[in-house]
């Protein structure tokens, strides 16, 4: 996940998929990612039992994970099995039946390192432009503020989910958000081209311009971002690094973006 903005009637996301890398996955480790959301067919629920499966069986287990595999790697799949839950939780908790989501969720592909940077610093001013919040240090529910604050425990909030049996067993590794790495490498770039400290003054300048069609902008009159959160630049580049080192345990390797 590049980024995130919780509104009260929608949300927005910037995700990095790549399918790619379900390929070298296992059996077994597409099946429990999978069977970590959802029981499975009962083949699969006899397989992780443990029971004894003929070789006929066991070819329908491998073709079951051969789909999930495929799913594992939809960004459809991916947004069905978000939406889904909280449908469920919405019509629970209003007490009624029917849609929740008003239509079907639209998504854009991020090809160039000024598309994925614009469609980030879009998700996260949502709050401002809507007049919900002044800065984006103090916009709720937005990836930002979980950047400049971080506050969110992701395995406490795995372990939540599973208690309340809205997880069966996860035993997947955890991922936090995805990480600004600030250099051009040669290889694969697992995270953001550009550093931390570049990507918040660009925030803030944009949310500085209003714009007709929206209700608010960042007070022009307002200190620029790094002074207001009291960081230099070389204490915000360890900080931002520690961020991302305090989930070490729990990453994997990057995504492919796409914006949903």
């Amino acid at each position: 996940m590049a980024a995130y903005a919780v509104m009260s009637n929608h949300y927005h996301l910037v995700v990095k998929l790549s399918p790619d890398e379900v390929e070298p996955w296992s059996m077994d480790e597409v099946l429990a990612r999978w069977c970590s959301l959802y029981k499975g067919p009962p083949l699969v629920q006899r397989y992780h039992r443990g029971d004894e499966l003929c070789a006929a069986e066991l070819r329908r287990v491998e073709e079951y994970a051969e789909t999930f595999r495929q799913r594992l790697a939809d960004l459809s799949w991916f947004m069905k099995c978000l939406n889904e839950p909280i449908a469920r939780q919405a019509n629970r908790e209003d007490e009624c039946t029917g849609h929740f989501w008003e239509s079907r969720f639209k998504s854009q592909a991020l090809d160039t390192e000024e598309a994925l940077l614009s469609c980030m610093v879009y998700v996260d001013l949502n709050p401002i432009r809507a007049a919900m919040a002044e800065t984006p240090e103090t916009s709720d529910h937005t990836s930002i503020k979980e950047r400049i604050h971080p506050t969110f425990d992701l395995a406490e909030a795995i372990a939540r989910q599973t208690e309340q049996r809205a997880l069966n067993e996860f035993s997947v590794p955890l991922k936090p958000l995805l990480g600004f790495e600030g250099v051009i490498r040669n290889g694969f770039q697992r995270g953001i081209l550009f550093s931390f400290e570049d990507y918040l003054e660009l925030v803030d300048c944009t949310g500085r311009i209003s714009r007709s069609d929206k209700r608010g902008a960042i007070d022009e009159k307002a200190l620029p971002i790094l002074e207001r959160l009291n960081l230099d630049p070389e204490r915000w580049c360890r900080r931002a690094t520690a961020f991302e080192d305090s989930y070490q345990d729990y990453r994997n390797p990057g995504r492919r973006r796409r914006a949903a």
